[in-house]
Order: C-alpha cells, then structure tokens, then sequence
C-alpha cells in the first residue's frame, strides 16, 4: 500500500470549487487529453455527482484502452466548511483505490484543492502511484487553468 497527498491553491470561492468538483464534466476537463472515461454502466454520467458506483472505460490520451475501473463514489462527513468526496474505486489491476478530494476555503477567494490517494496493486502498486502522482498533477495543474479562464471549459 502507497500514499500520495498533493495540493494546490486555486484562486476562487471553495463553493465553487465545490461545484467543479460535483460536475462529471469536469473530470473530463482535468483529465484531458491524458485520460478519457466513457460511462458503461450506467450509459450515462449524472448532471452531479451522487452516492454510488460507476463503471467507467478509460482510454490513455483517448485512444488506448486501459480497460474498466469502478468509481465508486460517497461523502464523508467532512468539517465545517469543507467538502470531501471520496473514489473507493477498484479495476482489474488496482485493489485499492481510495482517492479523496478535499476542498477547503482559504478566505473569500481562495480555496485549499486537496488529492490524497491510497493504493495498492500489489508488484505494480509503485508504478500505479507514479502514474497517479503525474495525473494528479495534471489535473490540478488543469484546475488552475480552469480558474484563471473564469470557468471557460473550451480553453
């Protein structure tokens, strides 16, 4: 089993972060192009996030399979203020996925955006996390990004 805790700053009030993080699409937005999940089962991504499993193919720049992965979705009770989503997720190579997302108000216009990751994949648990350490940084490096355009998913 691995840990990995990364953490950004991101410019803008924690509620709406809290809403970014609610909205499947954008887990599209921070994960391209590196990674691209298409709903299985359900067929259909919610508006918002809710309680609950999802079955997800996920493809490598959008091209390479990378086979199936189970989000599987619930919320903790988190502190005043905060909110905490947690992946309890699984697939055929990973046992243990159990990725937190931690939002937290630094001040009116500011928020504390947290990743924190538990794996285990057994003799690949070491690669999984690098490659987990690099997408999480992407993705937060995309949120950033997201911020400074003020929410513009097309950039």
């Amino acid at each position: 089993m691995m840990h990995l805790r990364l953490s950004t700053a991101l410019a803008c009030p924690a509620e709406r972060v809290r809403e970014g993080v609610l909205s499947p699409r954008l887990l599209d937005y921070v994960a391209a192009p590196l990674v691209r999940f298409t709903p299985v089962d359900p067929p259909r991504f919610p508006e918002r996030w809710c309680p609950g499993a999802y079955l997800v193919a996920m493809r490598l720049f959008g091209v390479l399979p990378l086979g199936t992965q189970t989000i599987d979705l619930s919320f903790p009770p988190p502190r005043p203020g905060e909110l905490v989503l947690r992946d309890n997720g699984q697939g055929k190579l990973i046992a243990v996925w159990e990725h937190r997302i931690t939002v937290v108000p630094d001040g009116p216009l500011a928020t504390s955006y947290t990743d924190e990751l538990r794996v285990d994949a057994g003799l690949l648990t070491p690669l999984i996390w690098a490659w987990a350490y690099l997408f999480f940084r992407h993705r937060q490096r995309r949120w950033r990004r997201l911020v400074a355009s003020g929410f513009d998913y097309e950039r």
